[in-house]
């Protein structure tokens, strides 16, 4: 049977990603996973030791350091230095051990800050990035790379996703640290238990985002895996070999917030800080190349929102 190490499966999307394997029929013996203690995927030694020793077939690289635009904003050093030194790591060690399936899980903010909507694949390093995530952005942007040029020099057969906003239970729900929908939820649920009249939101609610449920995001996931390298060769490029995985549809960010209130049951007034910086204006993808193999996202916004805030629940 396939060997699966799924890193970061304690995360939103790995947990998600071993989930929907588990779904999809794969016997939980054969998928490893590793704590953060068992394994610390910053130390080298470590890293390599683990792959040495432990026979796998697949990788789903999940691991990562992330947040919103705050905790981007506040954190930039240790947002690019765990980022880069993580998937080097675990990359380089995949290789040398012989691995030929290797799935890198990236972001959407790897584009420009001003680029044609939606953004196609081939908009990478077109233009600058967004000031308050460039740091991560880079980190990403380097992963993919160092994953085409194992495949260019070594022929192996490393894909990168590209997920939009992904949210879902399991989420870091903490309104500094977490993602945009997971602070949201935590902020409106305290508002309404507290009575609350007002919740402040970051920035003037008028950016544009897309939001994919984690299962939407984990079954694209994969799908790309399990793909016929042949299918996979036929939309991407030797020196582009990722792909966008995302909704294809885009709101505000007022909309988000709004939705979110109306589905956690606050019924106050929603005010926006404009101090705050909104980070990229837009950033809706174009995901018709994943949708081309046979993907399509099955959840919408409302029920999505619904499923995360009873998990969110279940967790006071």
């Amino acid at each position: 049977m396939t060997k699966i190490y799924v890193a970061g499966h304690r995360g939103l999307v790995g947990s998600t990603i071993v989930k929907m394997l588990l779904m999809h029929g794969v016997h939980p013996v054969d998928i490893i996973t590793r704590t953060h203690s068992e394994l610390d995927l910053t130390d080298q030694h470590a890293v390599n030791k683990f792959f040495k020793s432990t026979p796998i077939d697949q990788v789903y690289f999940a691991a990562a350091k992330v947040g919103g635009v705050m905790a981007n904003n506040n954190y930039p050093a240790e947002f690019i230095y765990k980022n880069l030194i993580m998937q080097t790591n675990v990359i380089n060690a995949a290789h040398v051990n012989n691995i030929q399936k290797f799935l890198m899980i990236g972001s959407t903010c790897i584009y420009p800050r001003v680029t044609e909507q939606p953004i196609k694949e081939t908009a990478l390093l077109s233009g600058y990035l967004e000031s308050t995530n460039e740091p991560y952005a880079v980190a990403k942007i380097a992963a993919l790379k160092m994953c085409e040029s194992y495949n260019r020099q070594y022929n192996r057969d490393y894909r990168t996703v590209l997920p939009c906003n992904v949210y879902g239970p399991g989420d870091n729900y903490d309104p500094v640290n977490g993602h945009v929908t997971a602070g949201m939820i935590q902020n409106f649920h305290n508002a309404k238990i507290q009575n609350s009249p007002t919740v402040k939101i970051w920035g003037t609610g008028t950016p544009r985002r897309e939001f994919l449920y984690s299962e939407d995001m984990a079954n694209g996931c994969i799908t790309v895996m399990n793909l016929e390298k042949q299918q996979w060769d036929s939309v991407t490029e030797p020196m582009r070999n990722f792909i966008n995985l995302s909704q294809g549809v885009d709101i505000t960010i007022k909309e988000m917030a709004q939705t979110v209130a109306s589905v956690v049951g606050f019924t106050g007034n929603i005010e926006f800080d404009t101090t705050k910086p909104d980070g990229t204006m837009r950033k809706c993808t174009n995901n018709s190349k994943l949708l081309s193999l046979g993907w399509q996202p099955s959840v919408s916004l409302t029920d999505g929102l619904q499923h995360t805030y009873k998990a969110y629940l279940e967790t006071l």
